[in-house]
């Protein structure tokens, strides 16, 4: 039975890289996938993924009105679908992370999301919650801090490079607007000291 993947990580871990590789992988043997990414995502131009380190690839660009199961259901009419793989998974709905889930369960096609796991205040987007709660793997890629350890937290930044503290959930950016950090020096940026309220 097909499963849902869920591939998860602070920013510049390579997500989307690994996600580009792993199409790479299935087209070079002659199979057939299908790539999503959020629509309103342009800061390369709109229905593309592109990485850091410069490799890109057209994919369908999905709103929150989109529903995967049908786009999908749809192209398999046209011919055999061998994996579904989605970028910036962390801003699909819960709805559509079920639809996906029914994608690997009803037409046996294997989906691979990658995505964020929480926000720049560490609250969990709507598709990584829903992710984290139903899919069948969960695979955390590495992404690392300035010393050296681990970063698991996306630190929002202004123009001069301060932390900012409040704002929208969501906010397209890059290496302008996001810095990964290791939880000890994300909490000290965030001036979060033991005992204090923490938002």
């Amino acid at each position: 039975m097909a499963k849902l993947y869920f591939y998860y990580a602070a920013m510049n871990a390579g997500k989307s890289t690994t996600l580009l590789q792993a199409d790479f992988n299935y087209r070079e043997r002659g199979m057939r996938t299908l790539l999503f990414t959020a629509a309103f995502d342009d800061r390369f131009e709109p229905g593309k993924i592109t990485s850091r380190i410069g490799l890109a690839s057209h994919a369908t660009a999905i709103d929150e009105e989109t529903d995967l199961y049908e786009e999908i259901a749809i192209e398999l009419a046209e011919g055999r679908i061998d994996c579904v793989l989605v970028d910036e998974a962390q801003w699909l709905t819960r709805t559509q992370v079920f639809q996906l889930a029914a994608v690997c369960d009803e037409l046996d096609i294997p989906v691979l999301a990658y995505g964020l796991r929480s926000d720049f205040q560490v609250k969990l987007f709507p598709g990584s919650a829903a992710l984290l709660a139903i899919a069948d793997n969960l695979i955390e890629l590495k992404a690392v801090c300035a010393c050296g350890r681990k970063a698991t937290m996306n630190l929002r930044i202004n123009a001069e490079g301060f932390p900012v503290k409040e704002g929208a959930q969501i906010e397209v950016g890059g290496n302008e607007r996001y810095v990964a950090l290791c939880r000890r020096h994300y909490t000290e940026q965030m001036g979060w000291r033991a005992g204090a309220h923490i938002p």
